[in-house]
C-alpha cells in the first residue's frame, strides 16, 4: 500500500531553508555580528569621548595668542583623526567583504555539488536562490544601517568643532554617512551571487565579485555629482563660495575669468538619495541577472 505525503507548503519550505542556511553559514554570521558590534562600539567611543577631547584641544589651539606659553592637547587631535579614518575605511570596506563572501559561498555550493543535491531533494532552484539572496540581504541591510547611522552622528558631532574634520563630500565619508553604503552592500551581495552562479567555482567567483563591486562603486562615484543639478559661480563670486561647498568642476572663461560648478552643503542629502536610488536599481538588475544565470544553469524558472 502506497502512502501519499502531502507537499510542504511554500512558506514552510522557505522557513526550513532559511534555518538550514543560517546553520550552514553560522561562522560567517558570527563574524558579521562581531564586525557590526565592533564598529558600533568604536563609533560610540568616537562620537563621545574622542570627539569631545579633540574639540576641546582645537578650542585651546584657536584661543592661543601667546605661542610661547600656549598649550593644547595635540595627542587628542591626532587620536581622533586616526580613529575616524580607521572606522570610516573599515565601514567603507563592507560592500567588498559582502561581495567576497557571496561569491565564495555561491561558488562553493555549485562547485561542490551541494546545490544540485538540494535542488533534487528539498527545494526548487528558484526557491534555493530566493532564500540565499533574501536572508543575507536582510542581515546585510540591518547590520550596515546601524553603523552608518552612528557614523553620521559621529561626523555631525565633530563637524564645526574640529578644524580637521572631513568635509561631507570626502568620498569615504560621503558613502559611510548615509544610505548609499547600504545600497552598495546590497550591490556587493548581488554581484557576488551573480559571479558565483556564472563561474561555479569558489576562488574565481570571489575575485570576480570584488571586481564587479569595485566597478559599481567607481561608476557610482563618477555619476554621483551629476545626479543633482549643480550651481555655477564665476568671476569674483568663484572665490567666495559658501562654506563646505564642493567644487567638482572648474575652468576659465574668456579673459581668464575663472568659473566653477559646485554643490553646496545643502545638496548632501539629495545626492545621497539619488545615488542610493541608482545603486538600488543596479542591485535589482544584478539580482535579475542571478535568476537569468540560474535559468541558464538549470532550465527551471518556476517552483514546482
Amino acid at each position: 500500500m502506497t502512502t501519499l505525503t502531502a507537499p510542504v507548503p511554500a512558506p514552510a519550505a522557505r522557513a526550513h531553508l532559511a534555518r538550514w542556511l543560517l546553520r550552514l553559514h553560522r561562522p560567517a554570521l558570527y563574524v558579521w555580528t562581531g564586525l557590526v558590534l565592533a564598529l558600533t562600539a568604536l563609533l560610540l567611543l568616537l562620537h563621545g569621548p574622542l570627539t569631545d577631547a579633540a574639540a576641546d584641544a582645537w578650542r585651546q589651539y584657536d584661543a592661543c595668542t601667546d605661542w610661547e606659553r600656549c598649550t593644547y592637547n595635540q595627542h587628542a587631535i591626532l587620536r581622533y583623526k586616526d580613529w575616524y579614518n580607521y572606522v570610516t575605511l573599515a565601514l567603507a570596506a563592507v560592500p567588498f567583504l559582502v561581495a567576497a563572501w557571496a561569491g565564495g559561498a555561491f561558488g562553493r555550493e555549485l562547485e561542490s555539488g551541494t546545490a544540485r543535491l538540494g535542488w533534487t531533494q528539498s527545494s526548487t532552484p528558484v526557491r534555493w536562490l530566493t532564500v540565499r539572496l533574501a536572508v543575507p540581504a536582510a542581515a546585510v541591510a540591518a547590520g550596515t544601517a546601524l553603523p552608518v547611522w552612528l557614523h553620521h552622528l559621529t561626523w555631525t558631532a565633530g563637524n564645526g568643532r574640529i578644524d580637521t574634520a572631513k568635509q561631507w563630500y570626502d568620498i569615504p565619508t560621503f558613502h559611510t554617512n548615509g544610505p548609499t553604503l547600504v545600497a552598495l552592500s546590497l550591490c556587493g551581495l548581488a554581484a557576488g551571487a551573480l559571479t558565483g552562479l556564472l563561474s561555479r567555482r569558489t576562488l574565481p567567483a570571489l575575485g570576480l565579485g570584488l571586481l564587479l563591486t569595485g566597478a559599481v562603486w567607481t561608476a557610482a562615484q563618477l555619476l554621483m555629482p551629476r545626479l543633482w543639478p549643480t550651481r555655477t559661480s564665476s568671476g569674483k563670486a568663484y572665490f567666495a563660495l559658501p562654506n563646505s561647498s564642493w567644487t567638482w568642476r572648474s575652468g576659465k572663461l574668456a579673459d581668464d575669468v575663472p568659473y566653477g560648478d559646485y554643490h553646496p552643503a545643502a545638496h548632501a542629502w539629495p545626492l545621497q538619495l539619488t545615488t542610493t536610488a541608482l545603486l538600488l536599481a543596479v542591485a535589482a538588475l544584478l539580482t535579475l541577472g542571478c535568476y537569468l544565470a540560474l535559468r541558464r544553469l538549470t532550465g527551471k524558472t518556476t517552483a514546482r
